[in-house]
Parts: C-alpha cells; sequence; structure tokens
C-alpha cells in the first residue's frame, strides 16, 4: 500500500509540532519586545523580557536539535525536485545554525559587557567568562543584528515555501505542521 502524506508516521511528532511552534511564536515576540524597547526612552522592563526570551529560544533549539538526531525529520514529498528538496534542508539548517547564533551572540555581548539579567525575574542567568567591555560588546551586538536580518530572510522564505506547496503545489506539505488544515484529497 502507498504511504499518503495524510497517514500519521508521513506526519511531524507532537514534540516536534509543539517545538516549532513554540519557538516560532518566542521569535515573534522577540521582534515585537525590542521593537518596544528601542521606541521606549529611558529604562525599561522589556529589553530583560527579551533577553530572557533569547536565552529560552537557544535552550529549546538545542533540545530540539536532540529531538531531531533521535528523531530524524520525515521525508519530503518524492514528486518535490532535487534542488526543491537540497533547498528546503538548507533552510532548515540554516534556522537552526541562527536560532542558535542570534541568542549567543546577545549572551556574549550582555556578558562581555557585564550586563547581568534574570531569567524571567525567577533566577539570576549567568554571565558568560568573556571580557573585552563595551567594545567587543558592541561588535558582537553587530553580528547579533546581522544574524537577525538574516533569520528575517529565513522567516520569509519557510512562510513564502509553505504557501506555495499549500497553494500551488497543493500537495499537503502544510498539513503535516499545522494539523488543523484540512487534508486535501
Amino acid at each position: 500500500m502507498e504511504q499518503t502524506l495524510a497517514e500519521p508516521r508521513n506526519r511531524y511528532s507532537t514534540v516536534s509540532l509543539v517545538l516549532h511552534w513554540v519557538v516560532a511564536t518566542m521569535v515573534l515576540c522577540q521582534v515585537l519586545l525590542i521593537t518596544v524597547h528601542e521606541a521606549q526612552e529611558g529604562p525599561d522592563p522589556f529589553v530583560g523580557l527579551h533577553k530572557a526570551g533569547g536565552v529560552t529560544i537557544l535552550v529549546l533549539t538545542l533540545i530540539r536539535i536532540l529531538w531531531l538526531l533521535a528523531n530524524p525529520a520525515i521525508a519530503l514529498p518524492d514528486r518535490m525536485p532535487r534542488w526543491e528538496k537540497l533547498f528546503a534542508r538548507a533552510t532548515h539548517v540554516l534556522f537552526y545554525v541562527a536560532l542558535i547564533v542570534i541568542p549567543l551572540t546577545g549572551w556574549l555581548a550582555s556578558s562581555a559587557g557585564g550586563r547581568e539579567f534574570t531569567w524571567y525575574g525567577l533566577f539570576q542567568w549567568p554571565l558568560l567568562p568573556i571580557g573585552g567591555g563595551r567594545d567587543t560588546a558592541r561588535d558582537l551586538m553587530d553580528l547579533h543584528e546581522i544574524a537577525v536580518k538574516g533569520l528575517y530572510v529565513l522567516i520569509f522564505l519557510h512562510v513564502a515555501g509553505a504557501l506555495k506547496h499549500q497553494f500551488i503545489d497543493r500537495d499537503n506539505v502544510l498539513h503535516r505542521m499545522i494539523p488543523i488544515i484540512p487534508r486535501r484529497p
């Protein structure tokens, strides 16, 4: 019997779905928090939430990578061209790289600048043993911001690819990640 995309073993696991959507939601919150922070004058609580969110994304991404190593990604549709499969996989790998590099450079910048922060007010997050002061912190923040711009490109490509699969290819790829979307016959 030929396996179709609607069969459960061809859908992402609940753990994969939860990690994907929690991290995606947190990334959106990060963008909103830093946008509000940049619009503020004087001290504001948003940068602390942004930092806590960043290290949470880092930890969740590492968990997601470990989960992926133990539970390999499901196969892309056979009818997808080879170049498209390579592009999709490369985009996913770059997502993981960005979701590690962005919070790590932010954490390193905070550490270099000696700027302590708490994890959602519950406990002090440890600073990394890096010196360099403001100049190093500024250089790391430049890298952080460049990586964020790269993440925006990846998000655009990811969403555009998902919409292409849903509305042009009509191949149920999006149904695998958003189970509430009805499966196409």
